[in-house]
């Protein structure tokens, strides 16, 4: 197998470049992911083909974050509308607005999705109760600049953020404070928490580095000689993928560094990977107004991937219809 292409699916649809994307866990429907894109219209796919489930009309300019729930039956967006929204996976349909007074650059739902934590160039996060929309949302005040990313962690009591202050901090959702703030020697591009919950992924410069959760510290770290957006550990913490500046994905051994695959398929920087929750796949969205989907292990049979007589046969573009 190891002689085999990676041949990745197209997911055409946007218009515009694709900054970020989430996954559900898996449903008894099997999984899903969202994306956003400048064009203002994130879109609900299939997971594991990339088939269009549906489009979420609504925000009145491009749309910087998204999230999506564990069952898949919410999602979140943030916008430079000065909007977050909350919306009905299965309809489309909007539920709430929650106003902001800048652009809305990340957003991500508490484990029970009963929250909603929000992060915008205001420099600071709010969370929302869902189940009281109507009441004033938490406010976490500490960053000197725009808010890249913020997520919470699998306990519900901590928060993550990180912004173009170059900081990664840790936040106590019930204090509404800063427990922990590390400085980065360049401004943070991406944040991930592993499936496990142990382990931080943070993207800066050229670098994705490796960190506890507990105490921020880094514990491993490999550079590119690429600018790099985005980077993703895979569930069972065997590899890494990572993109940026230069269009290629990467594939690294997580334990020694070894560079395993460089692929070529965008047409424009990669701004978001991310692992499927079963690790069968990761996702990348682009300048190029694209999603693709690429095998964590190539050649083997899965979604639409058919491995025939040492061959890749693979549907090669999914359109949103």
């Amino acid at each position: 197998m190891a002689a085999l292409r990676q041949t990745p699916l197209t997911c055409s649809g946007h218009t515009r470049p694709v900054v970020d994307l989430d996954f559900s866990s898996i449903t008894p429907e099997g999984y899903f992911m969202v994306s956003a894109c400048k064009d203002g219209k994130p879109m609900l796919r299939q997971g594991d083909t990339g088939d269009w489930v549906g489009t979420f009309e609504g925000h009145k300019g491009a749309v910087w974050g998204v999230a999506l729930n564990n069952d898949a039956s919410r999602v979140a967006t943030g916008a430079a509308d000065f909007t977050a929204k909350l919306w009905d996976a299965q309809s489309g349909e909007e539920l709430r607005g929650f106003q902001h007074k800048h652009i809305v650059k990340s957003v991500d739902f508490s484990a029970d999705a009963g929250l909603l934590l929000t992060g915008s160039n205001e420099k600071m996060l709010r969370i929302y109760d869902l189940a009281q929309p109507e009441a004033e949302p938490q406010l976490f005040k500490g960053h000197t600049a725009s808010i890249k990313k913020v997520m919470f962690l699998p306990d519900g009591g901590t928060v993550i953020s990180c912004g173009d202050d170059k900081s990664l901090r840790v936040w106590d959702r019930r204090t509404g404070e800063a427990t922990r703030t590390v400085e980065l020697p360049a401004a943070p591009m991406d944040v991930e928490v592993s499936a496990d919950g142990q382990t931080l992924t943070v993207t800066h410069g050229k670098t994705v580095s490796f960190r506890s959760v507990e105490s921020l510290e880094e514990f491993k770290s490999y550079s590119s000689a690429t600018q790099l957006f985005s980077a993703s550990l895979h569930p069972s913490q065997s590899v890494f993928v990572c993109g940026g500046e230069d269009f290629i994905m990467y594939k690294y051994d997580y334990a020694t560094g070894a560079e395993l695959e460089a692929c070529k398929g965008h047409f424009g920087p990669v701004h978001v990977v991310r692992f499927s929750p079963d690790g069968e796949l990761y996702a990348s969205g682009s300048e190029d107004g694209t999603l693709r989907l690429w095998q964590t292990t190539v050649g083997k049979t899965y979604g639409l991937w058919k491995c025939v007589e040492a061959t890749i046969e693979a549907k090669p573009e999914q359109t949103a219809a």
